[in-house]
């Protein structure tokens, strides 16, 4: 009989339990079961291209659609704007992510850490193409290419020194997973991501993605090529558990899914859709 291809990993991080079970293509465990109350949905091709797991690089930009339909100006929402500096009046971010970015400093402020700016949140294509046309190649993305594009990255700064030194740099590196932020260009991963170290850009793929990431010392292109690779995870964070399923779409218009009471679709920019399975 075949061995059962899944691996456990359990991880003590910074208060918070992380475990995760891995099921590979061809295990002979069980896979997530299908709960009661979870229903029948469509993925099509257009899923591929949307959400919070998007790909974004060099070799995949974001198509219009991609970007977050929520964007807002955080200077007129101060809901979500309280507790960190902006650098311009006109920043603009996706509300969810605004929101999950407000949760995370006000916890930072509660540590004495309370010195956040931001620099930078969402373009337009347009904006874009401005920023690159008078920064160049080496500071700046094409239009679509960058995940400011999207509204879901933002550039975070210290009103007190540069982020590589700064207390706010440092607690964001430790923290910001728990909140689903990673730091998106590591100072070792430039040969993968094809960035340089930016201590200052986050991105929001959400819980679990952030927590397993953190784990591994993944970013995102290995993150997506892992989660393809195993097709489905179990992850547990602090109690809560996640169902992670990858389907690959790229020889289908379309797919027939289960899924429970709460979900999220996310494509990865490549051919493939991740579901993301929790229970409240």
């Amino acid at each position: 009989m075949k061995k059962a291809g899944s691996s456990i990993f359990i991880l003590l991080l910074l208060g918070l339990t992380v475990a995760f079970i891995v099921f590979g293509p061809e295990s002979d465990v069980r896979k997530p079961s299908n709960k009661a109350g979870k229903s029948t949905i469509t993925i099509n091709k257009d899923h591929i291209y949307t959400g919070h797991l998007l790909l974004i690089n060099h070799d995949h930009p974001v198509r219009k659609s991609g970007m977050m339909k929520d964007i807002i100006h955080l200077s007129e929402n101060t809901f979500v704007s309280k507790g960190y500096g902006l650098l311009r009046s006109d920043i603009r971010l996706s509300e969810h992510v605004a929101n999950e970015f407000s949760k995370m400093v006000k916890d930072a402020e509660k540590e004495g850490i309370d010195q956040f700016m931001v620099n930078s949140g969402f373009r337009t294509f347009e904006e874009q193409n401005r920023l690159y046309l008078e920064m160049g190649a080496d500071y700046a993305m094409p239009e679509g290419y960058s995940e400011h594009n999207a509204g879901f990255a933002l550039d975070i700064g210290s009103s007190e020194m540069k982020m590589e030194k700064a207390p706010e740099g440092k607690w964001l590196e430790k923290n910001a997973w728990k909140y689903g932020f990673i730091l998106r260009y590591p100072k070792d991963k430039s040969a993968i991501t094809g960035i340089q170290y930016e201590p200052w850009h986050f991105r929001y793929v959400g819980l679990p993605h952030s927590a397993v990431i953190h784990q591994e010392g993944f970013v995102l292109e290995q993150y997506l090529e892992y989660v393809k690779q195993k097709q489905h995870l179990l992850v547990r964070v602090d109690g809560e558990e996640y169902e992670v399923s990858y389907y690959e779409l790229t020889d289908h218009p379309s797919i027939e899914v289960r899924v429970g009471n709460m979900y999220e679709i996310s494509g990865d920019n490549m051919g493939g859709v991740i579901v993301t399975n929790w229970e409240p």
